[in-house]
């Protein structure tokens, strides 16, 4: 597909959208193996206009995802590698001196793009991290008393190993609080593996997507039109409540120190809305909530020390909590 309809063509309909976003998927699926469920959730964070975070170790194919989806949807892409030395303005842009005019000039950074690959983000002191705090929440960048809007669509796709490794620092609440998900792409199973390497053996290479056949089959102005319907999709008053009593429990939990915040029963509504409609449904159910609580909240929970010496999980509590607070019939 191109980024705008031709001259006397009609505007996609909800379900060329879906079976778009479907395809998609597939050509993702040419170049990462085993990792469906955060296909989906990337796929969700674009379409509820949120930010994404993947977690897990080195190696399973966290930055191949996000540039092969980026690929796929011909959104434009700009790769930061986050080191402890990366300044602010090396991601948002800094004024430059021009000598032939005798101004200072504004050099755009990486962040004016639509898909930010913020690779590492948790190895860059908690300064340099909190350079993205505008650009999350406001979708523009401010220099010298100028509010610069960044490209829409525009998201963060931020990729972390998880904070005992060495070299990591945690990442600050605030910054937490703004991804819509976090999403945990874990060491595949034997037979993925093995998949993985026949692919290597046949010749794959991640810096070539194209030749993998990975090939972009929708784009931006798609996108923002599949952004439109979901916005559209409905929530009763009994979903909604429930949505607040599943919140308001988790600040209950003896085992929790914070809890999730107002901006957190936001973001289950956008995500529960986002997959709502990619499942083809006009209006959310209890079932799309308890599908996206996992990876809406995990990462907006603190535990009390105590809970963490015991080995408990946010995801543990977070299961315990949708078994105990009273669905909607």
């Amino acid at each position: 597909m191109t980024d705008a309809p031709a001259p006397g063509t009609t505007t996609p309909s909800p379900d060329d959208l879906r079976r778009a976003l479907a395809q998609v998927r597939v050509e993702v699926g040419k170049a990462v193996v085993g990792q469906d469920a955060a296909v989906t959730g990337l796929v969700i964070a674009l379409l509820a206009k949120g930010h994404a975070l993947l977690e897990g170790v080195p190696g399973v194919a966290k930055t191949l995802l996000v540039r092969s989806l980026s690929h796929a949807l011909s959104l434009d892409t700009k790769r930061v590698q986050f080191t402890p030395d990366l300044m602010p303005g090396d991601v948002t842009g800094s004024l430059v001196y021009d000598a032939k005019t005798g101004e200072f000039e504004f050099r755009e950074g990486p962040v004016f793009t639509n898909i930010l690959l913020a690779d590492e983000i948790n190895r860059t002191p908690p300064k340099t991290q909190s350079a993205l705090l505008e650009a999350m929440e406001e979708r523009q960048v401010s220099v010298d008393g100028r509010s610069l809007p960044l490209p829409d669509p525009f998201i963060v796709a931020a990729t972390q190993n998880p904070i005992e490794y060495e070299g990591t620092y945690t990442l600050p609440e605030a910054q937490l609080d703004r991804f819509l998900l976090k999403l945990v792409l874990d060491v595949p199973e034997r037979d993925v593996e093995v998949e993985v390497l026949r692919r290597h053996a046949a010749g794959f290479s991640p810096r070539d997507l194209a030749a993998a056949g990975v090939t972009p089959v929708m784009g931006a102005a798609e996108l923002r039109a599949a952004q439109v319907e979901v916005g559209r999709v409905g929530a009763s008053a009994d979903v909604l409540a429930y949505v607040v009593d599943l919140a308001r429990a988790t600040r209950r939990s003896p085992s929790v120190r914070l809890g999730v915040s107002p901006r957190g029963t936001t973001a289950l509504l956008a995500s529960a809305k986002a997959w709502a409609w990619l499942s083809g449904y006009q209006s959310i159910t209890p079932d799309h909530v308890q599908t996206m609580v996992l990876p809406v909240w995990r990462h907006r929970m603190q535990l009390r020390p105590e809970a963490e010496l015991e080995g408990v999980s946010v995801d543990a509590i977070l299961r315990s909590i949708m078994q105990q607070v009273q669905v909607p019939i």
